[in-house]
């Protein structure tokens, strides 16, 4: 999901490139950043969908 969001940032990034759009708040570096921090978190494993706590407990035998 992350990934997903981060190419969405990354496609927004180059249109305002492209476009020669920016503003004070967000423009071509602020959004590149962003993208690189949401993939960063995805390639942590945040937002996986994976439930850690279910991992790192151990199983009883019975």
């Amino acid at each position: 999901m992350l990934a997903t969001v981060a190419a969405i940032v990354f496609a927004l990034a180059l249109l305002f490139d492209l476009a020669d759009v920016s503003s004070d708040a967000i423009n071509n570096g602020t959004l590149t950043v962003l993208g690189l921090l949401l993939l960063s978190l995805h390639f942590a494993g945040v937002g996986t969908g994976r439930d850690w706590r279910h991992y790192t407990r151990r199983r009883r035998r019975r």
